[in-house]
């Protein structure tokens, strides 16, 4: 079996699409990545502040794994890690697959809990032209399945590194499936 890993680490002072590539990112506890725009207790992502600004940020931390990106390249899209405004890239596990309360640690101290299911918007449209269907699509059931990534919040505090091993440590109990957050 393949070592679950970090791929590439991003981050931006500001709200962009799109988040560059960085050689490290500090998780803060409580608070998300250090100098990233989308970092505090209460929602940052801008649709949410105007809904309600006092709201818990429950999208501390966007993680993706590399092989949704690859699928899309296979599809002729281009996009590479950081593009689609995460900040975590991740090779050899399926976040989407795991249970909300699902906790990774990210090199030797930084753990985050995974919250939900990023929930794409227009924008990626905007970024790459036929980027949304390839990240928004119905399940064989007919069900709408989400592919954008997984939103978490940060428990532990630590720095980050491509190249950092990703350990998953499944919830206790029943397993709860990701909605959107």
């Amino acid at each position: 079996m393949t070592r679950a890993s970090v791929v590439s680490v991003s981050r931006d002072s500001a709200h962009r699409f799109s988040k560059p590539v960085v050689d490290e990112i500090t998780l803060v506890a409580g608070l998300g990545v250090e100098g990233d725009a989308h970092s505090g207790t209460t929602v940052q992502h801008r649709s949410r502040v105007r809904r309600d600004p006092s709201q818990p940020n429950l999208r501390q931390v966007h993680l993706m794994h590399e092989e949704v990106l690859e699928e899309a390249r296979s599809a002729g899209l281009d996009v590479s890690p950081g593009e689609m405004g995460e900040n975590v890239t991740t090779r050899g596990v399926d976040l989407l697959g795991l249970p909300t309360g699902t906790r990774l640690r990210l090199g030797a101290e930084a753990v985050v809990e995974v919250t939900g299911l990023r929930n794409p918007c227009t924008q990626i449209e905007g970024f790459e032209p036929g980027l949304l269907k390839q990240m928004v699509g119905r399940g064989r059931d007919g069900q709408v399945e989400r592919r954008a990534g997984v939103m978490s919040v940060v428990l532990v505090g630590g720095t980050v590194r491509a190249g950092d091993e990703v350990v998953v440590e499944l919830p206790a109990g029943e397993p709860l499936p990701l909605q959107p957050v």
